[in-house]
C-alpha cells in the first residue's frame, strides 16, 4: 500500500527515536554494571582485542589458522566467563545488549527474506498508525463517550411510523455499540447507522472509535465531504498517489459521517461502493453515519451498493427527535 512521504518520515523518524532510547539505555546499563562489577568492563574490551586481533591475522596472510583456531578459543572462554559472571550476579546474560521493541528487526524496519530486503511488520504497522492520526488530527474524536450518551433525554411516546419507544429502542443501540466496541476485532461485522439529523450517530460512532483506539486498534474516523474531496483531489492530482484510500484500506476500523452530504460526482458515487465493497472483501469492518433511507441512498449510488450493505453490515436505525433542540428545550 502506498503512503505520503511524509507519513514514511514520521514512521522511520519514530523508529529511529525508538532504536535510540534503546541504545541509550543499554549504555546505562552497561556503566551501571561496569560500577558494581570491573571485570566485565575488562572482559569486553579482551573480547574486543580478540576480534581486533583476528583481522589483523587474517590480513597478514599465510598459513593463519592454528592461529585463528586458537583466537577463536580464547573469545569462547571470555564470553562464556562473561556470561556466568553476569548471571551469578543476577542479570540476564544479554543484559548488555539493546532491549529493541521489535525482535524481527531491531527497530530497523526491514528484514531480510529470500535474498531480499523487505518492510518488517512492525514499520507496517507504524505506517498505518501514522496514516491514521495524519487523517484523524480534525476528527472531535475526544468529544464523545458512551457515558455522556443520555437516553433520557429521548421521548418514552412510541413512534407513529413503527410503534417503537424511542427510550428503549436508543437503550438497546447504545448497549449494542458498547458490546461492539468492547469486543472488537479487525474481523468486526460492519454497521449502517441512520436516521434524521441529530439522533446521536456521530456520537456513538465517535464513542466507538474512542475505545477501540484504546484497545490498540487502528481507527479512522472522516467526515464524507472531507475524505471523498480528500480522494478526489489525490486521484485527478499529476503529483499525488492515491494514498488516502491506500490508508482507509489498511486501517482496522473506518468510520465514515454523514454519508449523503458530499459533494456528488461520478468519481465519488463510485469511490463509495468502491471503498465498501474493498474492506468488505478484506474481512475489515466499516461504519458508516447517514441522514438517508435506504430508498435514498439506492437512488444516491446505486442498488449495487444497497445490496453490498444489505449483505454486510449490521443497521441500526435511530429513532426519536433532534437530540440537540430536545437539550436546549429542557435546559
Amino acid at each position: 500500500m502506498g503512503y505520503s512521504k511524509s507519513v514514511y518520515k514520521k514512521a522511520a523518524d519514530r523508529l529511529f527515536e525508538q532504536r535510540q532510547l534503546a541504545q541509550k539505555q543499554a549504555e546505562a546499563r552497561r556503566e551501571e554494571i561496569y560500577s558494581r562489577l570491573p571485570r566485565v568492563r575488562e572482559l569486553e574490551q579482551q573480547i574486543a582485542l580478540c576480534g581486533s586481533e583476528a583481522v589483523r591475522t587474517v590480513l597478514r596472510g599465510g598459513d593463519a589458522a592454528a592461529e585463528m583456531a586458537k583466537l577463536r578459543d580464547k573469545n569462547l572462554a571470555l564470553q562464556a566467563e562473561l556470561r556466568e559472571l553476569l548471571v551469578s550476579n543476577g542479570y540476564d546474560q544479554d543484559v548488555l545488549e539493546p532491549r529493541y521493541l521489535c525482535k524481527k528487526c531491531d527497530d530497523t524496519g526491514y528484514v531480510e527474506a529470500h535474498g531480499r530486503t523487505v518492510v518488517c511488520t512492525c514499520l507496517k504497522r507504524l505506517l498505518t498508525t501514522v496514516a491514521c492520526e495524519e487523517l484523524n488530527r480534525t476528527a472531535p474524536l475526544k468529544l464523545c463517550t458512551f457515558e455522556s450518551f443520555d437516553t433520557d433525554s429521548y421521548s418514552q411516546t412510541p413512534d407513529p411510523d413503527t410503534g417503537m419507544v424511542p427510550r428503549r429502542h436508543m437503550e438497546k443501540i447504545l448497549k449494542y455499540c458498547q458490546s461492539y466496541a468492547q469486543n472488537f476485532t479487525p474481523q468486526s461485522n460492519s454497521i449502517l447507522m441512520k436516521g434524521a439529523t441529530g439522533l446521536g450517530k456521530t456520537h456513538l460512532s465517535l464513542a466507538i472509535a474512542n475505545e477501540v483506539i484504546r484497545r490498540g486498534y487502528s481507527v479512522i474516523y472522516a467526515s464524507a465531504p472531507e475524505i471523498f474531496m480528500k480522494m478526489e483531489k489525490e486521484h485527478f492530482s499529476r503529483e499525488a498517489a492515491d494514498t488516502t484510500f491506500d490508508s482507509l484500506l489498511d486501517c482496522d476500523l473506518l468510520i465514515i459521517d454523514d454519508l449523503g452530504t458530499e459533494f456528488k460526482t461520478a468519481f465519488t458515487t463510485a469511490q463509495v461502493y468502491n471503498l465498501f465493497n474493498s474492506r468488505v472483501l478484506q474481512g475489515k469492518p466499516l461504519i458508516i453515519n447517514t441522514n438517508l433511507t435506504m430508498a435514498q441512498l439506492e437512488r444516491e449510488y446505486s442498488n449495487r451498493f444497497v445490496s453490498r450493505v444489505n449483505g454486510a453490515a449490521q443497521k441500526l436505525d435511530f429513532l426519536g427527535e433532534d437530540q440537540r433542540i430536545a437539550r436546549k428545550q429542557v435546559n
